[in-house]
């Protein structure tokens, strides 16, 4: 993560008042909803899928289900994406993934998250189904056409390309700098380093 990222993590350090004052001042009420986040993020007029994707997201921040993200799952999230250990990260892929809850993921359900990613990064290095084919030929030993947590989590510890692929892809520095120092400030920044 280079310079952004200890530069994260110095203000995750920060004392939890500072952070709960943040947390305040964005969301007065306590509580982010997905539209909230959505607007955070600056994330208008993008495509149905970058929008499930965000969608898909949120669901996995709000661990309760309550429809908000308070702040427990908001210092939980930032925590989890600047400092989770691997087997954490991979739970988390697994269930942002996972869209229609089965269990297992399958073929379609990780293509539309790449493609989504995609959209939303305007990344467009390899093609989603390319990526996805790679990753079922190395990881589903079965053939099964769809993974389950534990074959997932081995197959991706398994695999130094899959996992530095994966890591790569679902990369969300910029949307923690966003929260974090506020679209403002960045769109300050990138004029400045211009």
């Amino acid at each position: 993560m280079g310079a952004q990222g200890s530069n994260l993590d110095d203000v995750l350090a920060e004392d939890m008042h500072h952070w709960y004052n943040k947390f305040m001042r964005e969301s007065p009420s306590g509580l982010i909803t997905l539209f909230e986040l959505k607007s955070m993020l600056g994330l208008q007029g993008i495509t149905q899928e970058a929008s499930s994707y965000v969608d898909q997201v949120f669901l996995t921040f709000d661990m309760n289900g309550d429809g908000y993200i308070d702040f427990v799952e908001y210092i939980a999230a930032v925590s989890l994406l600047l400092k989770g250990e691997i087997n954490q990260k991979l739970k988390w892929y697994f269930k942002l993934f996972d869209q229609d809850g089965n269990g297992k993921i399958d073929k379609d359900e990780l293509e539309t998250i790449f493609k989504a990613i995609q959209d939303i990064t305007r990344s467009y290095d390899f093609p989603p189904e390319e990526i996805v084919n790679l990753i079922y030929e190395k990881i589903d030993v079965k053939g099964e056409g769809e993974l389950t947590l534990e074959e997932f989590i081995s197959g991706a510890k398994g695999h130094p390309d899959i996992m530095e692929m994966l890591t790569k892809m679902m990369d969300l520095t910029h949307v923690l700098e966003i929260i974090v120092e506020g679209r403002q400030d960045l769109c300050q920044k990138g004029v400045q380093n211009a």
